[in-house]
């Protein structure tokens, strides 16, 4: 019952409206607002409110709550079912849906809505009209407990078929590279044999077994779809020159392509330092590259002169073209997405063969996620670290404590002789705010330790002002690197035994545990320092005590999924797949393993149901099923 309306002309124009059930009184308080709304609640009207109830300073309170005035009934009538609240854009409201949603259950009484499910699956189960009825009108007496955790057999119906499409597009993506042909390379191993006598260390147990499931994929004649992951420093790199000199015995070419260009550069050198003694040609093409080194370049990969393309996306333009282009090697595979190997594939279509195609990946993928996300590809996994590597101390140490670490730089350069990078962070992706707070850190650092000689390098640098300061810190001529995020992949600096991490509590796991991957290649004890602004958050300070705990990327990678959840953690792989509507990786991954298995017995039974499948939840992935 509404006991008063008033309008209060204070610091902000107000209405607030006290009602009352008998039990106690709220109130209603609204910033925008009609005359016409005043006078539908008079004093002693009924109405029905709902919103998010919090606790205000004269009682409980709602901020524009949705209200519905039941004209002066002496009870209101009350809805059947619970109402349902639907996430919202802005601009429509929760009334809105409600109306939307009313009309397209009327419509389950008249269009029925097909069955996909065979009977020997969905036998107990409910109905989807039976579904999809209790989750948007759900009964009174319904546990609210199983709906919150997931649990309710109307919400696991529809989960187990999302899972069901999405495992299912999987297995037609992978059965249609099936159809596709590839060139078959059998084993020739001369120049594998040459690099693996020139290297001055052996390969580990791991990588040796990794190249040779890569082997066995190159030797089919079907396109290879392998997903190599290995933690940070596993040595990646050398499994993919192995796998590439298998293809260039065949007189085929093989292209690299690397996320970023610096990244790109870096893959180029360490090819060109392995394979120049093989009389083998490394081309690097990136979009930098402008005019006629460009046109030289291009013209150098038609002809089959350079054997080795390394990149970034530019490799895949329409006008560059390949002459027999065998293998290629994805790194990162976080920062493509599957446009990128549609593009890859089209250039197999121009030669009549497709490319066999090797994914890496320096961010450890959790099980679970790994089964689903990419369960396109098969997965190898790189689980040793070479010997001589000395794991990285972690310390979380808060920021009013930055003197003794500015100090503690100092000695590490000075007195042992080493390099450190101090990076820097931000919560918004914004290249240009990172770019300045980097700058600053630069001025600072700069002025606290004149006796060293500090470089900077940000995302909004050109590409060669970025690359003369990265070889300057190679060559030991910088002391000190205020870095931002630029330098999580792939920089490899033995010298540098000390990193500086400023905010950590802003970034991801994975991606704190990419940035301390940079500190840790020689053989001298390395430190990474987390520079905490106080206070912590709970889960800010879980997440740090994680990394102090572990310098496995596995078990940070599950920990990480367990925090964030999966979408994050998938990076750009959302593209149509991470993205569920109603399943939930973390929360369902005990559901996957039987998802796999009966996804695979209607894949081989019931094909039409299949495609039916896969077309219902996700109408996108038509256009990657050959990707």
């Amino acid at each position: 019952e509404v006991l008063n309306c008033n309008i209060s002309f204070g610091g902000r124009r107000m209405m607030t409206c006290q009602i009352s059930d008998g039990s106690g009184i709220l109130t209603m308080r609204f910033f925008n607002f009609s005359a016409a709304m005043k006078n539908s609640l008079a004093a002693g009207r009924r109405v029905l409110a709902y919103g998010e109830a919090k606790r205000g300073k004269y009682g409980a309170e709602m901020i524009h709550p949705e209200y519905r005035v039941q004209g002066d009934l002496s009870t209101p009538e009350l809805q059947e079912t619970l109402t349902p609240v639907y996430p919202t854009t802005e601009g429509v409201k929760q009334a809105t849906l409600r109306k939307l949603t009313d009309q397209a259950l009327d419509l389950l009484d008249t269009c029925a809505i097909e069955e996909l499910l065979p009977p020997e699956l969905s036998q107990g189960m409910m109905t989807l009209p039976e579904a999809l009825r209790t989750l948007h009108r759900p009964p009174p007496t319904l546990q609210l407990r199983d709906l919150e955790t997931g649990q309710h057999p109307a919400q696991r119906r529809l989960i187990l078929e999302e899972l069901l499409a999405h495992n299912l597009s999987m297995l037609a993506l992978r059965a249609g590279a099936q159809r596709f042909h590839a060139q078959p390379l059998s084993a020739n191993d001369t120049l594998k044999n040459k690099l693996l006598a020139a290297l001055p260390f052996k390969p580990t147990g791991a990588q040796a077994r990794v190249v040779a499931e890569i082997e066995r994929d190159l030797a089919l004649d079907v396109p290879m779809m392998r997903l190599v992951q290995g933690d940070v420093g596993s040595g990646k790199t050398l499994v993919a020159a192995l796998a590439a000199l298998r293809a260039i015995a065949h007189g085929k070419q093989v292209a690299l392509m690397a996320p970023t260009e610096l990244l790109a550069e870096q893959h180029a050198n360490n090819f060109r330092n392995w394979f120049a003694p093989l009389g083998i040609e490394v081309g690097w093409l990136a979009g930098k590259q402008k005019g006629k080194a460009r046109l030289a370049q291009q013209e150098a990969i038609a002809s089959g002169q350079v054997q080795m393309i390394v990149g970034t996306h530019a490799i895949f333009q329409e006008q560059v073209l390949f002459n027999g282009l065998a293998l290629v090697i994805i790194d990162e595979q976080h920062r493509f997405g599957v446009h990128q190997r549609l593009a890859l594939w089209e250039k197999g279509q121009q030669q009549g063969f497709h490319p066999h195609q090797l994914i890496m990946t320096a961010t450890p993928i959790p099980r679970t996620l790994a089964m689903t996300a990419y369960a396109d590809l098969d997965t190898s996994v790189i689980d040793e670290l070479p010997p001589g590597r000395t794991p990285v101390t972690t310390v979380a140490i808060p920021d009013t404590r930055r003197t003794d670490i500015i100090d503690r730089v100092r000695h590490a350069c000075i007195t042992e002789g080493r390099q450190a990078y101090w990076v820097c962070t931000l919560i918004e992706e914004s290249e240009l705010l990172e770019a300045q707070a980097a700058e600053a850190t630069w001025e600072e650092l700069k002025l606290a330790l004149p006796e060293l000689n500090v470089g900077l390098v940000h995302g909004r640098m050109k590409p060669a002002e970025k690359q003369a300061v990265m070889a300057s810190f190679k060559q030991g001529e910088l002391h000190l690197l205020v870095a931002t995020t630029v330098i999580e992949v792939g920089v490899d600096v033995p010298n540098a035994s000390l990193m500086i991490i400023e905010n950590p509590e802003r970034l991801g796991l994975a991606q704190l545990h990419q940035l301390r991957g940079r500190v840790g290649r020689g053989a001298v004890a390395s430190h990474c320092v987390l520079l905490y602004k106080t206070p912590l958050s709970k889960t800010a300070q879980i997440r740090l005590q994680v990394l102090r705990d572990s310098n496995d990327g596995f078990v940070i990678a599950q920990k990480d999924l367990e925090i964030r959840g999966p979408g994050e953690l998938l990076g750009t792989r959302q593209t149509g797949n991470a993205e569920f509507k109603v399943a939930d990786l973390l929360r369902d991954q005990a559901m996957i393993p039987e998802v796999q298995r009966l996804a695979r017995h209607i894949h081989e039974r019931y094909p039409q149901q299949a495609k039916a499948l896969i077309e219902r939840w996700m109408p996108e992935t038509e256009r990657y099923s050959n990707a």
